[in-house]
């Protein structure tokens, strides 16, 4: 058990807290939240016609919810239902191969965001479509590549979906472009008919439905008055004096000037039996109101699509406010009253007759979760959009080892946000960014899961079996070595071009004490072993490459184990000024220091690529901001250090290290200082650090795994120790 909350406890410290809210919000307002769709849902629960706005798949799960319980009961199935949906979004991740902490991050937008607990307390439809999405992935991604048997289930996943909310429909593109595009089955006639199974599954669930429609209104559809969404569109930027209209579809042009009308006035004007004012005998209001739509269309379609564009990219503002010809945010944000969306009267009467009670507002519970809502306690639009970015980011990942995880993250990227780009085409409102907090925290996880999967190989302490080899090919070649005090380890992977005029350019001395060099060859296929002997560098291979980190960690042991008391780091590749290297060996020999790094940005830089330069300063912010203490540079390999510090930090990235090996010496405390020095273009070859995307995704895991395993895991266990 002790095993169990230590291996998921950041989740846990997420689920507690999420927990806590939902008890809040249950506690604040009783029995439920009554919106405007509620009263329809509610209104439309036994009779469950298909003629009416919103579609009968949450009252045919409301109104079992309601034979068990009340208006209250409801309400607490759906914070159940709203945990449940974050453990799994963290299960799924964990399953395509996402750490611990990033499937964490993935539920804590579900279990900490406001609007997601305010939706959660009204009898409201969100809850249950969020959990198809759930589904639908699940289906899709949980055991691999899908049969026909899970496309066809996640078909009908879809389908109900619809019947929640008439969104749904359009997440039949993403899936059959998922089911089509997943090893490559559109190459194939079984690809085909496995898309044909979930297209199938699709229809036998919206098909019956849509036959239902037409027999109560006479017309085709998924809702009775569902023919007004292209009439609220353009109806809200109509530039009507401008516009060649008949006099019967003039009618249809709104009263307000254009900055004034709201989307949503006019897409459910048709609720109106006044709209939209005198029109001949036997007119059908819907065909004229498209019509009017179509003409608008033909002139203003920029207008129309500069609009939806606009309110899709609300969707990633970083604060929440209402725009002009917006749906209020303040609908969906905890008031200290008790909102009232239809008469009070009506209200008391809905939740007497399922509970028992009037409705009631604790209003200091209220106050807080109006101020923790309002306050910080959302996730922004940008963050939602960072997580997209990195689940389409995955697609650049062509060395691809974790091709579930990077399916994955494409399915949720592009589902989240087909979802919310249709939306906008609707309208535009904060309630219908809520699926984001379901999809697009899931693509982040697996985009970055994806980045950093190369990555994730582990060293084992040292001495392994490579490091032993290496060892023994040293003492081979260099029988009995006894290294100076001050020795420069240059870890070298296929460096022959460079390390020669690296060596050339080293300094025989450095403030009175010798320098030797140590060339840790990390098992390359050039001459650049030999290069460096020839140089008169000392001088092992390993039998494998593994990457820099692995090569300097022998390094450090190598030369200590070898004589030398203080190392200097610097690179094969003649970025580094080796003539600045009194001032890194100085602060050490004279007991001021027990690490010394290098600086370009506080000495001189030559770019070559405006990411890295981008990349230096945010992971420099990084770094200060988890060791509070300025760090100006996090990734300049020139440096100078104690060997024995070198080798008492536990170094287990083969790759991305320089990171790891600060933060590993300032979380035990040593002492740390920065010079200015230069870094100049390569001289020769091509840098192995790979793309700018993945090699940033890999850099920020290990900076943020050495710095939760240096300051919290380890400083945790020596409280404990010194409790003991």
């Amino acid at each position: 058990m002790t095993r169990f909350l230590r291996r998921h406890a950041v989740l846990l410290v997420l689920l507690a807290a999420g927990t806590a809210l939902r008890v809040l919000a249950w506690v604040a307002y009783r029995p439920a939240l009554l919106y405007i769709d509620s009263f329809r849902y509610l209104d439309n629960l036994h009779a469950l016609r298909a003629d009416q706005l919103n579609p009968i798949g949450y009252d045919l799960v409301l109104r079992p919810l309601l034979a068990v319980g009340g208006l209250s009961f409801v309400t607490a199935v759906q914070h159940l239902a709203g945990l449940a949906i974050a453990v799994g979004s963290y299960a799924l991740t964990r399953r395509l191969g996402a750490r611990r902490w990033v499937g964490a991050l993935a539920a804590a937008p579900l279990l900490l965001d406001g609007y997601q607990l305010q939706i959660e307390q009204n009898i409201m439809s969100e809850v249950l479509f969020e959990a198809l999405l759930l589904g639908l992935l699940w289906l899709l991604l949980a055991k691999g590549k899908p049969n026909w048997r899970r496309i066809a289930l996640a078909g009908l996943v879809v389908g109900f979906a619809v019947l929640v909310r008439l969104i749904g429909v359009v997440l039949a593109v993403p899936f059959l472009l998922y089911v089509l595009a997943a090893g490559r089955a559109w190459r194939s006639w079984r690809g085909w008919r496995r898309a044909g199974a979930g297209l199938l599954a699709i229809l036998v669930v919206i098909v019956p439905y849509a036959a239902e429609v037409k027999a109560q209104t006479g017309k085709w559809g998924l809702t009775g008055p569902s023919g007004n969404m292209l009439y609220g569109r353009t109806a809200a930027v109509a530039d009507c004096p401008n516009l060649d209209l008949s006099p019967t579809l003039r009618v249809f042009c709104p009263a307000n000037p254009v900055g004034a009308r709201r989307v949503d006035d006019y897409t459910h004007a048709d609720l109106d039996p006044a709209w939209p004012g005198p029109l001949p005998p036997g007119a059908d209001k819907a065909a004229l109101a498209h019509e009017f739509a179509v003409d608008v269309l033909a002139v203003q379609w920029w207008d129309v699509a500069k609009a939806i564009i606009g309110d899709f990219s609300k969707s990633f503002h970083f604060t929440r406010v209402s725009a002009v010809n917006d749906v209020e945010v303040d609908r969906w944000q905890f008031q200290r009253a008790y909102p009232e969306w239809n008469d009070p009267p009506a209200i008391a009467a809905i939740t007497q007759q399922y509970d028992g009670i009037d409705p009631v507002v604790d209003t200091p519970i209220a106050g807080f979760l109006r101020d923790y809502q309002l306050n910080g306690g959302f996730v922004p639009g940008a963050v939602l959009g960072f997580f997209a970015l990195l689940g389409l980011a995955a697609a650049a990942r062509r060395k691809k080892p974790r091709d579930r995880a990077r399916s994955g993250a494409l399915l949720a990227a592009g589902t989240g946000l087909f979802l919310l780009f249709a939306s906008a085409v609707f309208e535009f409102s904060w309630r219908y960014q809520l699926p984001a907090l379901v999809l697009l925290p899931v693509a982040g996880a697996l985009g970055f899961t994806t980045l950093t999967a190369a990555s994730r190989r582990r060293l084992g302490a040292y001495p392994d079996a490579v490091d032993e080899g290496a060892v023994a090919d040293f003492h081979d070649r260099h029988p009995g070595a006894q290294l100076s005090e001050l020795t420069v380890v240059i870890a070298a992977y296929n460096e022959a071009g460079g390390i020669g005029q690296v060596l050339e350019k080293m300094p025989a001395d450095c403030l009175g004490l010798p320098v030797d060099v140590l060339v840790v060859v990390d098992g390359g296929t050039d001459d650049t072993a030999a290069i460096a002997e020839k140089h008169g560098a000392y001088v092992c291979v390993a039998p494998a490459n593994r990457g820099q980190g692995a090569a300097l960690r022998l390094g450090y042991h190598l030369a200590a184990e070898n004589g030398a008391k203080y190392l200097v780091t610097t690179d094969g590749d003649g970025q580094y000024d080796n003539s600045e290297m009194a001032e890194l060996v100085g602060p050490l020999l004279e007991g001021t220091a027990d690490f010394v790094t290098g600086s370009r940005r506080l000495g001189h830089e030559e770019a070559d690529s405006r990411m890295r330069w981008i990349g230096v300063r945010v992971f420099a912010w990084l770094a200060s901001l988890l060791t509070l203490r300025r760090i100006s540079d996090t990734s300049f390999g020139f440096r100078g250090m104690r060997a024995d510090l070198a080798c008492a930090v536990p170094l287990n990235e083969p790759q991305y290290q320089s990171s790891e090996l600060l933060l590993g010496v300032t979380a035990r405390g040593a002492r740390v200082l920065e010079r200015p020095m230069s870094m100049r273009l390569r001289k020769a070859g091509k840098s192995k650090k790979g793309g700018s995307l993945v090699y940033g995704a890999n850099y920020a895991r290990v900076m943020t795994g050495t710095w939760w395993r240096g300051y919290v895991l380890r400083r945790g266990r020596k409280q404990r120790d010194r409790a003991a």
